[in-house]
């Protein structure tokens, strides 16, 4: 068992004493999802300044090192390869490391300290390719930042040597709930992506790991997916929370606009269920209000993907970011100890 390992099992010893449960039933949670708003907020509130009493916020940025072609049929994503026609989405190779390390170095500059790099493949291949992404997750650790990639598929082999580069965590979405899915996407299995997230864990990685809201899901589906993430054991340290992008061209295009509110409503029962995970807010916070952002925090996000940019959609202005989490009241979180 390797350093990773050995803490994350240390911290999963404590975690009966700190009330933290992995025993979550989907009732229970459509009930959070269901409750009068200002009652679920006032309860999440509670909890995250159990757990994170210094208001701190992380800042991550999200660069695309692979963009197009991707060979999955997931119906929200504009990389894919199935709909390049009607996007328009052209392909781009793999990002040479000096230029993705160049980019880290200005996400840095800006705040950021966590950079996350997405390159659209199906599954990993031993090669090159691999080779340059460990090359760019070394140079990434070299300056202090947290490392964090997603790369689809991978076996527990290229885990570990993700994890003797120095990566941090590994992202790796369930998109939504178990029944869904096969709504969603037909190239990957559910259990494919259970099995990369158990590869990560048993490497010492930390686990990246949520979902999207607003793909035409029941609010049943929503609590299957947070359902199914506050059942690992542990928890993923990391939660995104993504509010689809209707992408012209992609099969989801005239999906409507997620309701505010119900993603403050998704953010408070992760923090609920989740206590110690780092909420992100991530896709689709672009069409949210300033008003609608402080809400989130207030339910418990404390992290934010932070860059003009995430993948191929639009995202805030930094200082627009910044200027917002002062007026909130709220502080920059500083790079954490390698």
């Amino acid at each position: 068992m390797n350093g990773k390992a050995r803490r994350a099992e240390t911290a999963r010893a404590q975690e009966p004493s700190l009330g933290i449960r992995h025993d979550w039933t989907s009732y229970e949670i459509v009930g959070h999802l269901t409750a009068p708003l200002l009652d679920l907020v006032d309860e999440a509130r509670e909890v995250h300044r159990r757990y994170h009493a210094d208001g701190q916020v992380q800042l991550a940025s999200l660069l695309s090192i692979k963009t197009g072609a991707c060979p999955e049929d997931c119906k929200y994503c504009p990389q894919s390869a199935h709909y390049a026609k009607q996007t328009g989405l052209e392909r781009e190779a793999l990002l040479d490391v000096d230029d993705v390390l160049g980019k880290a170095r200005i996400a840095k500059d800006a705040g950021a300290t966590r950079f996350c790099m997405g390159a659209a493949w199906r599954e990993v291949k031993d090669g090159a390719a691999f080779d340059s992404v460990l090359a760019m997750v070394r140079g990434v650790r070299a300056l202090d930042m947290e490392a964090c990639v997603t790369l689809g598929m991978l076996t527990e082999d290229q885990a570990i040597r993700l994890a003797e580069a120095g990566l941090t965590a590994y992202n790796h979405n369930l998109d939504t709930s178990p029944e869904f899915y096969g709504e969603i996407i037909t190239t990957r299995t559910y259990q494919d992506r259970l099995d990369t997230l158990a590869h990560v864990r048993a490497a010492g990685l930390q686990v990246c790991c949520g979902g999207i809201i607003g793909m035409g899901e029941s609010i049943e589906d929503r609590a299957r997916l947070l359902q199914t993430l506050a059942t690992l054991d542990p928890h993923p340290e990391s939660v995104p929370i993504n509010a689809l992008v209707a992408v012209p061209g992609t099969p989801l295009e005239d999906q409507p606009p997620v309701d505010p509110l119900d993603l403050v409503r998704m953010v408070a029962a992760a923090r609920i269920l989740m206590p110690t995970s780092a909420v992100r807010l991530s896709a689709g916070r672009s069409a949210l209000t300033r008003e609608a952002q402080v809400l989130c925090f207030l339910a418990g996000a404390n992290s934010i993907f932070y860059g003009d940019k995430l993948l191929t959609t639009a995202n805030p202005d930094v200082d627009d970011d910044l200027a917002l989490i002062a007026e909130a009241g709220l502080r920059v979180k500083a790079p954490s100890a390698r």
